[in-house]
């Protein structure tokens, strides 16, 4: 597989989740930032369904990025204001050079 180096050019904030007991049974979930990387940013689907009244929008992209062993799914990049939280994790040729990310979109 060959990717771009150059097409990397999105600068992403790597971020994982914890959760602490809120003292009430339950956890509040705090983001807490791993690192700054730079990735290629490519849209995949965009899919609008109804339920509820109300509209429904997804949307998933495919997040590219150098190999870093900490990645995983549960954790999110985030753009500004979007939040993308990734859904698989995987080495497209098995060579440690470059991870690809399937993301879904949160909040839009």
């Amino acid at each position: 597989m060959f990717v771009d180096p150059g097409a990397m050019r999105t600068e992403l904030v790597l971020e994982q989740a914890t959760s602490t007991p809120d003292g009430a049974g339950g956890f509040t979930e705090t983001w807490t930032e791993i690192a700054t990387v730079f990735a290629r940013l490519q849209p995949i689907v965009v899919r609008e369904r109804f339920g509820a009244d109300q509209t429904l929008e997804e949307v998933t992209h495919r997040v590219t990025i150098r190999h870093r062993p900490d990645v995983a799914s549960g954790m999110r990049f985030v753009l500004g204001d979007r939040m993308l939280a990734i859904l698989t994790v995987h080495d497209p040729d098995e060579t440690g050079r470059y991870l690809i990310c399937r993301t879904r979109e949160q909040g839009r």
